[in-house]
């Protein structure tokens, strides 16, 4: 499996540059933050200061491990999908769907695992300037040194590659299958994360305002909300299209590629649920936990400031994780539709249509992804906000929401439209001849 696997790689590195991007920065996270258990397990350290890091380790360690996942996940299902043609090329020469499975997964475990080895040396000094970020804040007494040891390490490599596993084999899956799946698995995890992020969510009615676990319900019910959209994205991208006309010539493109595209497209659009969802309900709850804490009149605890650090951080590696995964998706995706838009312009398409296309199905998308998301985290952020401050809105207006929005467009649209205007530079004949 890996001899079949290193010789795929070395004859075609580029295909996984995004694979190994993927995994590098995942692991990089997952280490950097557990390296506060290798941290906190030192002889000495105060039972407040190993608290902290404990605390920090674990709830970042988690939502690494799911961004991880989706990440990877995300770029293999492009990866795989582009080829179609070789596998079915495979298929043909004798090759059994399961030593297609054994090459595709041997192939991510080889990259995943490099990615990891790579993000070593990365994750130590990212260890070192988070330890210094929670000193500088009193969660940490000065005397504790850093430390990076088995736990930080294994559970980098171990998550990684196991990810990685575990994405290609779904997707070479898919790809290895004559009939198309009916996707039950999908559904029944996109069902259950509805059902327990609804279950939490509810569950925050039961705690009081002072409460310091009145957030966990209501964060962890609009994260599984999220994940329940993301998962169900290609049907619901489909019931929107069925309602949506547009007479001009790019939004009628636009509307027929993507239905013929949606589940294609549903790798963007999971990216974008998380990222608005999870991104709308963290700084929100943390903006009307800061007030209600500065409206009582009395200073942070330790505790509090764990969280704020938390959430402040956990955002920016959603951001981080959620910009690269849109990117990866959105660049490969555009790239290997450079046949589709030779096709089009040979048959009387203008560049400007098809730029104009790729502008409507980005627009849609990210509108379809934003609303998706918002709606996981209003969930989640109305009930935390009545029970924390007896409102049912937070007071902070729609400038957070604003931001998150203006980034989601800006990486969709932004990525689309390059790697679209790029593709359009190869002359249409060139295009669909290179591409048969």
């Amino acid at each position: 499996m890996f001899a079949l696997a290193l010789r795929s790689i070395r004859q075609r590195p580029g295909r996984f540059t995004s694979t190994l991007l993927s995994a590098f920065l995942g692991a990089a996270i997952i280490m950097t933050f557990n390296a506060m258990h290798d941290t906190a397990g030192q002889p000495g350290v105060d039972s407040v200061s190993a608290e902290s890091l404990t605390t920090s380790a674990s709830v970042v360690g988690g939502y690494g491990s799911l961004l991880v996942f989706f990440a990877v996940a995300s770029t293999l299902t492009v990866n795989v999908r582009q080829r179609a043609d070789e596998i079915e090329l495979l298929r043909c020469s004798g090759a059994t769907p399961a030593q297609i499975k054994r090459m595709v997964v041997g192939e991510s475990v080889v990259v995943a695992l490099v990615g990891a080895l790579l993000a070593i040396g990365p994750a130590m000094l990212g260890g070192m300037a988070l330890l210094d970020v929670f000193q500088d804040s009193g969660q940490v007494a000065r005397s504790v040194d850093y430390s990076f040891g088995s736990v930080a390490l294994m559970s980098g490599l171990w998550i990684t590659v196991l990810a990685a596993a575990g994405a290609a084999f779904l997707a070479v899956r898919r790809a290895t299958h004559r009939r198309h799946p009916r996707g039950g698995v999908r559904k029944f995890f996109a069902y259950a994360a509805l059902a327990v992020g609804g279950i939490a969510v509810c569950s925050t009615f039961g705690f009081s305002a002072t409460d310091a676990a009145l957030m966990a319900p209501a964060a962890y019910g609009a994260i599984l909300l999220s994940v329940g959209f993301a998962l169900l994205s290609p049907r619901l991208l489909k019931g929107l299209l069925d309602r949506l006309s547009l007479t001009s010539p790019s939004g009628y493109l636009a509307v027929r590629n993507m239905r013929r595209r949606a589940v294609e497209l549903s790798g963007v659009l999971m990216p974008l649920i998380l990222f608005t969802g999870m991104a709308t309900a963290t700084l929100y709850m943390q903006a009307v936990e800061s007030d209600a804490i500065e409206a009582a009149g009395i200073p942070k605890s330790i505790d509090a400031k764990n969280l704020e650090t938390l959430n402040l951080v956990v955002v920016g590696i959603i951001v981080v994780f959620s910009c690269i995964m849109l990117v990866n998706s959105l660049y490969a995706a555009t790239t290997y539709r450079s046949r589709e838009f030779g096709q089009q312009r040979l048959a009387g398409a203008t560049p400007g249509q098809v730029l104009g296309m790729i502008g409507v199905e980005g627009l849609v998308v990210t509108v379809t992804g934003v609303l998706l998301g918002t709606v996981a985290a209003l969930a989640g952020l109305i009930p935390f906000t009545i029970v924390r401050t007896d409102a049912t809105w937070p007071d902070q207006g729609l400038g957070i929401w604003f931001t998150i929005v203006a980034v989601a467009a800006t990486v969709t649209l932004g990525t689309s439209l390059f790697t679209a205007r790029r593709t359009l530079r190869t002359p249409a004949v060139a295009a669909v001849t290179m591409a048969a």
